[in-house]
C-alpha cells in the first residue's frame, strides 16, 4: 500500500452514507486492523461507532476471521459494562461493526492524568471490570487482552469493556493464539500461561485484571523491561514487589486479593471473576479484613523417605521396642520376609503388564487430533466434512441463544483434543433459542424473595443499589427486563434494590466561568457537589492560563450533587494557522512536520503524495501547550523517503504568531545536502 492510500481510505468514508443508514463524520481512531468512526444513525436517531476492517484485510482469511470473530463475541453479550454490537455488515468489499457510542476516555489515559488513584477507587473500577467479565466468561467467551488501554470511562465512573478483537469461545478453541513466536495480548499485562503460548481460559483475564489492580493501586506496572521480550519472561518468572512496600496506603487486605489475582500458576489464581468479586465484597464491607492467603510457597516440598521404614512400616517403632520378646523378633523377621517376597511378585507382575502392553501398542488404533465442529450446521457441514469418517459421532441437542438451530454449539472431545481413530465424539447440535417471561413482582417485595423467584426461573440476576425514600432498604423498586417480558432463558435481569436512602435533590450550580480552575472546583464543592466528579480538560485559548473558560452541564439549571462536571480550562496559548508557500515543481511529494521537535503524524499522514502545483500555498494549523515552539517542514519525492527541511518557522503561542526563520530550496533528485538557507525577499 502507498504512503497516502491510509489517508485517501479514510477520507473516502467522511462524509458518506454506509448501506443508507450511517453518515460517517469523524474519525475517532486507528487500528492495526481497523478503522473507527463516529457516526449517525439516521434509523434510529443516534450517535454511534462504527468499525471498519481495513481493506488490505478484505481477503486474508485469518484477519477477516478475527473481525468477525469480534462481532460474534460481542453480538452474544448483553451488559451494562461491556460495549454493546448493534448492527454488522460482512459484504465482499466492506465489512463493519457499528457499537454504541461511548463518550469518554480510557483507563490509560485516566491513569495518565491521575498517575496514581485512590485505593476506593480503584476497587470501584475493578468491581465493574470483573462483573463485565463474569458475564463474557458465563458465556463462554475469554476475552485475551485485558488492558486499561481496552477499558472505557465515561464521565460518571462508568466502566466499559470493549476490544474483543482476539477474544475467542474458550469451549471452542483452547489453544491459545500465536503469531509467529509471539502469544497475542500485551506484554506487560498477559498471564504467564499466555506468555508461554500455552492453553488460556478464564483464569489469564483474572491475571490481568490483577495486574490493572496493581498498577492503579502503586501508579506503576509490576514488571518492567527496556524491551517486549524481556518483560514476557519476567511475566513468567519473576515475582512483583507487594504493592504496600511501593505504596504504604494500600489495605493489606487489598494487596492481598491483587497477588492472588497475579499469581504464576493459575490453579493458585481466583478462579472466577465471581470469586474474586466475592473477596472484593468481604474487603469493602470490612476494609481491615486479612484474608488467610500465602505466597511464593513450595507447598509440595520434596520428601526424602527411608526405604527401610516403607519396608518395616508403620509399626518400625513398635518392633523395636518389642526386640526383646523372642517369638514377636520372629514373627517380625517372618513380616519383613514376606513384604520382600511380596515386593518382588508386584515387580514381576508390573514388568509382565508392561511388556504386553508395548507388545501390543504396535497393533493399536492410530490417534488422531479433534477437528473443531463447534459452529457448523449439522447436515450442511458436518455430515460432509472430510475427516467424519474418523469418528464415531453421537448428537445430543440442547436450547442454545448463541448458535441458530442446527448448528454445533459444543463437542465432546475438544478440538485440538487426541482421540483414538473411530473414537466416539459426542456434539451437541442447537435448538435454537428458549425464551422465557420475567416472573411478575410486586414493587417493595423483599430482595431475597424476588431473586429466588427469578433462579428459579432460570435467571441471572444482578443487584444495583438505587436512592428510593418510597421503598425500605433491601426491597425491590423494579426489574430490567420489566416483569411479563420474554426474553433469553438463561439471560441476566438487573434488579433494582432501594438504599433506604431519599432521592437526592437538584441544588443551584454557580457559575464559575472565568475563575481560576482551583477557586472553581472549591466554589462547587462548597456549593454542594462531589469533587471526585469534577473534572477539568485543558485546550488552547488566549484567556489566561489557568482560566475556566466553559462548564459542563450547564449553571443555568439546577443540578443534582452528583453530576459529573467538566470544567474546561485555557493554556493561555492560541492555536495558530500557518501558510506554507510549496515549491513549483512537477513531482509529487511527501511532507513531514515537527512540532516543537516531535513529529506530528497525522498532518503527516494527511500530506503525503501531493501535488504543489494543484495547491499552492498550504496553510494548517498547530497548537502547543508552550509559549515560544519550533515547526519544522521537511519535503520528500514522493516515496523516496530522502527528507530535507524545506522551511522553519518560529511560533509564538501566547500572542497567536509565527515567523518564518528558515527557507531551503528543494531539489527533487538529492536532498541530503540541502542549499544554504537564503535570506527572505
Amino acid at each position: 500500500m502507498q504512503k497516502g492510500d491510509d489517508v485517501n481510505i479514510m477520507d473516502k468514508y467522511l462524509g458518506k452514507r454506509l448501506d443508507g443508514r450511517y453518515e460517517m463524520r469523524e474519525l475517532i481512531g486507528i487500528g492495526g486492523m481497523a478503522y473507527v468512526y463516529k457516526a449517525y444513525d439516521i434509523v434510529d436517531d443516534r450517535t454511534v461507532a462504527v468499525k471498519i476492517l481495513r481493506e488490505e484485510f478484505l481477503s486474508n482469511e485469518e484477519f477477516t476471521r478475527r473481525f468477525r470473530n469480534e462481532s460474534k463475541a460481542i453480538a452474544i453479550l448483553n451488559h451494562s459494562n461491556i460495549v454493546k454490537v448493534l448492527d454488522v455488515g460482512f459484504g465482499e468489499r466492506l465489512q463493519y461493526i457499528v457499537m454504541e457510542y461511548i463518550d469518554g476516555i480510557t483507563l490509560k489515559e485516566y491513569l495518565d492524568q491521575r498517575k496514581d488513584i485512590r485505593w476506593k477507587e480503584a476497587v470501584h473500577f475493578t468491581t465493574q471490570i470483573l462483573r463485565a467479565l463474569q458475564h463474557a466468561h458465563d458465556k463462554g467467551i475469554v476475552h485475551r487482552d485485558i488492558k486499561p488501554q481496552n477499558i472505557m470511562l465515561l464521565p460518571d465512573g462508568t466502566i466499559k469493556v470493549t476490544d474483543f478483537g482476539i477474544a475467542r469461545l474458550s469451549r471452542a478453541d483452547l489453544r491459545a493464539t500465536t503469531e509467529g513466536d509471539k502469544a497475542i495480548g500485551s506484554v506487560h499485562y498477559i498471564s504467564p500461561e499466555q506468555a508461554r503460548g500455552e492453553i488460556t481460559d478464564e483464569k489469564a483475564d483474572l491475571y490481568s485484571v490483577g495486574v490493572m489492580l496493581y498498577e492503579m493501586l502503586t501508579g506503576r506496572l509490576p514488571f518492567e523491561a527496556d524491551n517486549a521480550v524481556s518483560v514476557a519472561i519476567m511475566q513468567m518468572q519473576s515475582e512483583a514487589k507487594l504493592p504496600r512496600t511501593v505504596n504504604a496506603e494500600v489495605p493489606e487486605g487489598l494487596e492481598q486479593i491483587t497477588m492472588k489475582a497475579m499469581q504464576k500458576d493459575a490453579n493458585k489464581r481466583y478462579q472466577s471473576a465471581a470469586e474474586m468479586l466475592c473477596d472484593i465484597d468481604e474487603f469493602k464491607r470490612n476494609p481491615s479484613i486479612k484474608f488467610e492467603y500465602t505466597y511464593f510457597v513450595d507447598d509440595s516440598p520434596t520428601r526424602y523417605i527411608d526405604a527401610i521404614t516403607r519396608v518395616r512400616g508403620e509399626g518400625a517403632d513398635e518392633e523395636q521396642e518389642n526386640s526383646h520378646s523372642g517369638g514377636k523378633k520372629k514373627m517380625s523377621m517372618v513380616a519383613i520376609l514376606s513384604a520382600v517376597a511380596a515386593a518382588i511378585v508386584l515387580v514381576s507382575v508390573i514388568f509382565v503388564l508392561l511388556f504386553t502392553k508395548f507388545i501390543q501398542g504396535g497393533r493399536a488404533r492410530a490417534e488422531i487430533t479433534v477437528d473443531n465442529f463447534v459452529g457448523m450446521s449439522y447436515t450442511d457441514e458436518v455430515a460432509v466434512h472430510s475427516n467424519i469418517q474418523n469418528y464415531e459421532i453421537k448428537v445430543e441437542s440442547g436450547y442454545n441463544a448463541d448458535y441458530a438451530e442446527g448448528y454445533v454449539y459444543k463437542q465432546d472431545p475438544e478440538a485440538g483434543s487426541s482421540i483414538k481413530m473411530k473414537g466416539t465424539l459426542i456434539l451437541y447440535v442447537s435448538k435454537g433459542s428458549r425464551l422465557e417471561e420475567v416472573p411478575t413482582m410486586t414493587a417493595g417485595e423483599s430482595a431475597a424473595l424476588v431473586r429466588s423467584r427469578l433462579t428459579n426461573a432460570g435467571f441471572k440476576v444482578a443487584e444495583v443499589e438505587e436512592s428510593s425514600a418510597e421503598y425500605k432498604k433491601g426491597t425491590v423498586i423494579r426489574l430490567e427486563p420489566a416483569p411479563g417480558t420474554n426474553v433469553q432463558y438463561g439471560s441476566e435481569v438487573i434488579m433494582y434494590i432501594s438504599s433506604g436512602e431519599p432521592v437526592a435533590e437538584p441544588i443551584d450550580m454557580p457559575n464559575v466561568t472565568g475563575m481560576a480552575a482551583g477557586d472553581a472546583v472549591d466554589k462547587l464543592v462548597s456549593a454542594g457537589f462531589e469533587r471526585t466528579k469534577i473534572k477539568t480538560q485543558y485546550v488552547n485559548d488566549k484567556a489566561a492560563k489557568d482560566t475556566v473558560i466553559a462548564v459542563t452541564p450547564s449553571y443555568t439549571e439546577k443540578q443534582l450533587p452528583d453530576v459529573a462536571i467538566t470544567l474546561t480550562v485555557s493554556t493561555g496559548f492560541q492555536e495558530v494557522t500557518i501558510s506554507l508557500p510549496l515549491p513549483e515543481t512537477e513531482d509529487t511529494v511527501d511532507l513531514q512536520f515537527f512540532v516543537a521537535g516531535k513529529l506530528h503524524s497525522v498532518m503527516t499522514k494527511e500530506y503525503t503524495g501531493i501535488r504543489p502545483k494543484d495547491i499552492g500555498t498550504l496553510k494548517f494549523k498547530v497548537s502547543e501547550t508552550v509559549e515560544n515552539y519550533v515547526v519544522t517542514v521537511k519535503i520528500s519525492k514522493a516515496n523516496a523517503n530522502n527528507f530535507a527541511t524545506y522551511m522553519v518557522f518560529k511560533v509564538d503561542g501566547q500572542a497567536g504568531t509565527y515567523a518564518v526563520s528558515e527557507v531551503y530550496a528543494y531539489t527533487s533528485d538529492s536532498q541530503t545536502n540541502p542549499s544554504t538557507p537564503s535570506p527572505l525577499g
